[in-house]
């Protein structure tokens, strides 16, 4: 049984598929192996925040604030597909797995209301 499946119940957060998204996202940008020290503290830093944002959110209680919270983390994570997408297309990171953040991204986008 994994921290999950045990507190889960008890944590807000936990029970978001964008949520369980987002930090597939972060292990995806992880995993792109971003050679750039900038460009892998940013995307790091990029979807860190979209997990720490969807988890704020999830624990607000009045639409406005779930709502700013929520309009963060999308950003977040487009930060965090353009810098990998970046250190992509400069050699600077492993291709194939920036293909799976950017389609990542675009699923956790579309889950944070990302419909212009």
């Amino acid at each position: 049984m994994n921290q999950h499946q045990t507190y889960g119940t008890l944590l807000p957060h936990h029970r978001l598929f964008a949520y369980k998204k987002s930090l597939e996202l972060l292990a995806a940008v992880r995993s792109a192996q971003i050679r750039d020290a900038k460009l892998r503290d940013e995307a790091l830093r990029a979807a860190k925040g979209s997990c720490l944002n969807i988890a704020e959110g999830a624990g607000r209680v009045s639409r406005g604030d779930k709502a700013r919270a929520y309009a963060i983390a999308r950003g977040e994570c487009v930060e965090a597909v353009a810098a990998t997408e970046i250190a992509g297309a400069t050699g600077d990171a492993i291709a194939d797995v920036v293909t799976i953040v950017v389609e990542l991204g675009i699923e956790l986008y579309l889950m944070l209301g990302g419909v212009d």
